[in-house]
């Protein structure tokens, strides 16, 4: 990443199916500077799609409240993260004439729009057209063709796709919630900027991101994005799961997993228990560690079968040095990698975002702490991008794009202030509806 151009300040807004968070932050020449952090439940969505405008409206007001307090500014344009099991990909190409014998950057717009002249269906519009190399005449290989003399273009594009209905209810809400989307980004794409590393790209690597309704996934080789999928499982179904087989109410089965959920069954001992309370005076039930991690590890080898099955259908199988990079809230289960391993034969570790984050002393530790999880990868990934796209518009000397507008000194001290009082409470973003004191060992 480029050295700070300007203090360029940004929003990633990550609208999930468990939670939407809000993250403010600029490029210093330390890394990402987190200036403000808002999150908060998501009750309006289910497994990536908006099925509930207000519900979700409500929330993103939430957390840009919660953001906007923190980083003592008011938000008005973001940088919107976008997932779902209505997100398609696949590969187009795109050929044409070069006017004057050399590349230029008409030709490749052009280009681009003869990619995106193949025929998909009228409910769905096109998000991304991610280029993946350029063929000038004979020489192909090019991944960046300006300037380079000749009379014919070529380009292999991957191309993704949403249902438009989808796509205009996330703009919709943000749009509702008093926010301008700058631009809808895909959120594999997003979360594989924070927690993937050049290299990884460069020898072939998998970014597999389980969030609460969905399990998205991309694949990289020789630093382009080959693959994209949705499969449309997350750690939702992990807790229905659990609320099912161990008959428990869902709020309860979420903490089950949370706190002693483990992704491989035998690495737990069998006399370990764990009393969950009774209803209105009722007896304590009793389940077993093991017999909940049973639970677990059945769905999460489902979802890491699609997981293996997408990447056999890219033929890159045997390509993948980089192995498997696991990230998103449901990366935080407890022996995940090996489970991966075990199921893939790949190479698996968990991808954290804090790589990317330069320390901010404004930050209370244990904010700070918190935004190194997998959780807030996506969160981040959108933060990155957006100072990318500000770069990028910087130096092409458009318009400015900056996404806040500050608020006067002695304003933002008295926001500085309320906040501190609030970390003093020691309340963590989204709280849980069990206590600890509630389960004995």
């Amino acid at each position: 990443m480029a050295k700070q151009k300007g203090g360029e300040i940004v929003v990633g807004l990550d609208i999930g199916t468990t939670k939407i968070c809000a993250i403010v932050g600029e490029l210093t020449e330390n890394g990402i500077d987190i200036i403000g952090i808002g999150s908060h439940p998501s009750k309006g969505l289910r497994k990536g799609v908006v099925v509930n405008i207000e519900a979700t409206v409500a929330s993103i007001r939430r957390a840009v409240e919660e953001a906007e307090l923190m980083a003592g500014c008011e938000i008005t344009t973001v940088y919107t993260g976008i997932a779902g099991g209505h997100i398609k990909g696949f590969n187009s190409q795109g050929i044409v004439a070069v006017k004057d014998k050399e590349v230029r950057e008409a030709d490749i717009t052009r280009v681009i729009d003869a990619a995106k002249a193949v025929a998909i269906p009228l409910d769905r519009e096109v998000i991304h057209v991610l280029p993946q190399e350029f063929v000038v005449d004979d020489q192909d290989g090019i991944k960046e063709p300006r300037g380079m003399a000749g009379v014919r273009l070529e380009a292999n594009f991957h191309i993704i796709s949403g249902h438009v209905s989808a796509v205009k209810n996330i703009l919709k809400c943000v749009g509702n919630a008093g926010l301008e989307t700058q631009e809808l980004i895909l959120e594999p794409l997003a979360s594989s900027e924070s927690v993937l590393s050049d290299e990884e790209k460069e020898a072939g690597v998998v970014l597999v991101d389980i969030g609460g309704g969905t399990t998205d996934l991309a694949i990289f080789h020789e630093g382009i994005i080959r693959h994209t999928a949705v499969i449309p499982f997350g750690g939702n179904s992990v807790t229905e799961d659990i609320r099912e087989g161990c008959s428990v109410m869902r709020n309860q089965a979420e903490s089950l997993k949370t706190r002693f959920g483990s992704a491989l069954a035998d690495e737990n001992k069998d006399n370990e228990i764990i009393c969950v309370p009774g209803l209105r005076g009722r007896d304590p039930k009793e389940i077993s560690v093991k017999n909940l991690a049973y639970v677990i590890q059945a769905r999460m080898e489902e979802i890491i079968e699609h997981v293996y099955y997408e990447i056999k259908s890219s033929g890159y199988e045997k390509k993948l040095i980089g192995g498997i990079v696991i990230t998103g809230g449901g990366a935080q289960l407890k022996h995940l990698p090996q489970l991966v391993e075990y199921v893939t034969g790949l190479d698996a570790r968990i991808g954290y975002p804090n790589e990317h984050l330069a320390k901010n002393e404004l930050l209370a530790k244990n904010v700070y702490e918190e935004l190194k999880s997998p959780m807030f990868a996506t969160g981040i990934g959108l933060l990155i991008k957006g100072i990318q796209r500000a770069e990028q518009q910087e130096e092409a000397n458009k318009h400015s794009t900056a996404a806040i507008k500050i608020i006067p000194a002695e304003k933002a001290k008295k926001a500085f202030g309320l906040f501190d009082k609030l970390l003093q409470t020691g309340a963590k973003f989204i709280k849980d509806d069990i206590k600890d004191e509630d389960y004995i060992r």
